[in-house]
């Protein structure tokens, strides 16, 4: 079972998005005034959207010593203090949302199976709802998936650390994703792609 630590702001109902189940064991760390967690004993961080990124830049070391030894991070949210090792996320609303398309990039690892890219695309017929901004990747890390003008929107990174980063431009993820949408569709297919990625992470976890 991965074991998995959730950054939290104390955001009402956040909590109903990442429940502990027979995969994953989920504990919460609250952001507070002296915010300083200890990471040890944990596979897995995740970054829900709506963190604070001024206090995870206070433990960008705690962070890095986590994937060096071979953890995982997930962050699902627009980072714009430099805490991410290597990879740096941007703001950038000089594009029209209604021209954004989400294509796949390189994934190795199938992260996309059984999942349809174009309910990323749109919701309700409105598109570019799901992610914000661009990634700016690290050397040799894979683009998963890219928009209508070649921004990074989700990324992989093995390179940087001894450990494994999956990124997303802001578009949030988790068990139950019900909170991004209310379309069926695309809320069937994030949580698809949320577990593609658990598997993922048990399998960096088994050896690590």
């Amino acid at each position: 079972m991965i074991r998995a630590a959730v950054i939290s702001n104390g955001l009402g109902g956040l909590h109903y998005y990442f429940q502990s189940n027979d995969r994953v064991d989920y504990r919460w760390l609250e952001i507070t005034s002296d915010f300083n967690p200890d990471l040890e004993g944990f596979d897995l961080l995740v970054v829900p959207n709506g963190c604070d990124h001024i206090a995870l830049y206070r433990i960008r070391d705690k962070i890095r010593s986590f994937l060096d030894a071979g953890k995982t991070l997930f962050c699902f949210d627009g980072w714009f203090t430099a805490w991410v090792p290597g990879n740096q996320w941007y703001m950038d609303n000089t594009r029209k949302t209604i021209d954004i398309r989400y294509f796949k990039g390189t994934d190795r690892y199938d992260l996309f199976s059984g999942v349809d890219i174009r309910s990323l695309n749109f919701s309700h017929g409105i598109s570019g709802w799901w992610a914000c901004g661009y990634i700016d990747p690290a050397p040799g890390a894979d683009v998963v998936m890219f928009d209508t003008w070649n921004r990074p929107m989700i990324v992989l990174d093995e390179t940087t650390t001894n450990g494994l980063l999956l990124l997303t431009a802001s578009g949030p993820l988790a068990d139950v994703t019900g909170q991004t949408t209310d379309d069926e569709s695309s809320e069937q297919d994030l949580a698809r792609f949320y577990s593609n990625l658990l598997e993922l992470a048990e399998k960096k976890r088994q050896y690590a």
